[in-house]
């Protein structure tokens, strides 16, 4: 098969080295891809948003299957454009992933179908908006309607905060909701619109510094399978949250299929969706495709065929930590064009580097964006993980000048033991 996989992130370098290992994949395409995908199969200078290109490419180069990374070409329905011109492509509709693109078509769903999530109200103004917060009560959560990349959400803890968020927002379109409090957690399943199978349970750290200190991130880093989250859970988020999602968008006629992804939060009531994703998260990608043992290709071929009912994804023991290393100043104006030391030196079968933000110059590998790597470290136990991914950090291994990264990815998972039942 010849696969072609749209995007230039962490995300898209660690599916292309998963589907790699397929039996069923002759040649992988990516577009543009960067140099860690490179390594892995060709890179075509189209950009993501840009899809008559990729549709034309896709064409000429007889492609059996396009996998879309990132949330954006999704929402500007590539996958109508594809399907329309009878080429199999993996993600939801246009339709569909307004469940990610607009927070409001989100959170009014939740409401009309009594899926947990926190209490809510709409402006469809600055000065809307902040009459509410003279009178709201704090903490409140800020959101923009619409795709912000991880950057479009504040949590506030008083009404000044709050307005500052809403003129740094300067959009139209808002929701204010009511602050929840509990573990948040990643879970992703693959679905063909009526039937689903369930990745392990993950969970990304947001926040830029150590101990959720700093501004919010497009996410600092992941580890999977979650200790604190049992089979008991894990049943009850599939029946509450899982299912009735899928139902509802087809009774709107928003028929869903490809990756869906509820980022919740576990409150004493229950879990409770904090936002929805229409496809793979980034980085829980780069943990979930290293625990994953089963052929990802033939999964996702089953869901086009819609045969999920029969399928099962099979997982390998014990765990996987990934850290995000990030360039200085990020996730505001960052620098770019240093150089990255260390990632060929790299023997060990447990670890991987993806790349993300990263440019080739001469023969060099040079930052260029905000988050620049994710090292990822596979182990039995969650502590041995931790330490392993953190082993190749620095000076003397994976460094590049000025880079910053969380010192606590994985710990969460130790205060509750790491025993994945």
């Amino acid at each position: 098969m010849n696969i072609l996989i749209i995007g230039s992130g962490g995300r898209e370098h660690t599916l292309g080295w998963k589907i790699k290992q397929s039996p069923l994949v002759e040649q992988i395409y990516f577009a543009p891809g960067n140099p860690g995908t490179k390594e892995i199969g060709e890179n075509i200078p189209i950009e993501v948003t840009d899809i008559q290109k990729l549709l034309k490419f896709a064409k000429n180069k007889k492609i059996d299957l396009t996998i879309v990374g990132p949330e954006t070409p999704l929402v500007l329905g590539i996958v109508d454009v594809f399907k329309k011109n009878k080429l199999k492509i993996f993600g939801p509709s246009k339709k569909a992933s307004q469940i990610e693109g607009s927070k409001i078509f989100a959170k009014n769903l939740m409401k009309k179908y009594k899926i947990p999530t926190a209490e809510y109200f709409i402006f469809n103004d600055f000065i809307e908006a902040n009459k509410y917060l003279l009178k709201a009560k704090y903490p409140v959560v800020v959101k923009a309607d619409g795709l912000y990349f991880g950057k479009g959400v504040c949590v506030c803890k008083n009404r000044k905060e709050a307005e500052d968020f809403l003129k740094q927002l300067n959009c139209k379109k808002i929701v204010i909701e009511e602050c929840l409090y509990g573990q948040e957690i990643s879970f992703m399943v693959i679905t063909d619109g009526k039937d689903f199978i369930s990745f392990l349970p993950s969970q990304d750290h947001k926040r830029l510094i150590t101990n959720n200190q700093g501004p919010n991130t497009g996410g600092m880093g992941a580890y999977t399978p979650v200790p604190f989250v049992d089979v008991k859970l894990l049943k009850q988020i599939e029946k509450e949250i899982v299912a009735p999602t899928i139902k509802a968008m087809a009774k709107e006629g928003c028929l869903y299929q490809g990756i869906l992804y509820p980022g919740l939060i576990l409150t004493r009531e229950g879990p409770k969706v904090l936002e929805y994703n229409c496809r793979f998260g980034d980085p829980e990608t780069q943990s979930l495709m290293m625990q994953l043992d089963s052929d990802l290709i033939e999964i996702i071929l089953a869901q086009q065929k819609n045969k999920l009912k029969n399928k099962k994804l099979v997982f390998k023991k014990g765990f996987t930590v990934g850290v995000v290393l990030a360039s200085a100043g990020y996730p505001e104006k960052y620098t770019k064009g240093d150089q990255i030391h260390g990632i060929d030196k790299i023997k060990d079968k447990d670890v991987q580097i993806f790349q993300a933000g990263t440019k080739q110059l001469d023969n060099k590998i040079v930052t260029n964006g905000g988050r620049v790597l994710l090292v990822t470290a596979t182990a039995l136990i969650l502590d041995e993980a931790i330490k392993k991914a953190y082993q190749y950090i620095g000076k003397k291994s994976v460094y590049f000048k000025g880079m910053q990264y969380r010192k606590d990815i994985g710990k969460n998972g130790l205060i509750f033991g790491d025993k994945y039942d």
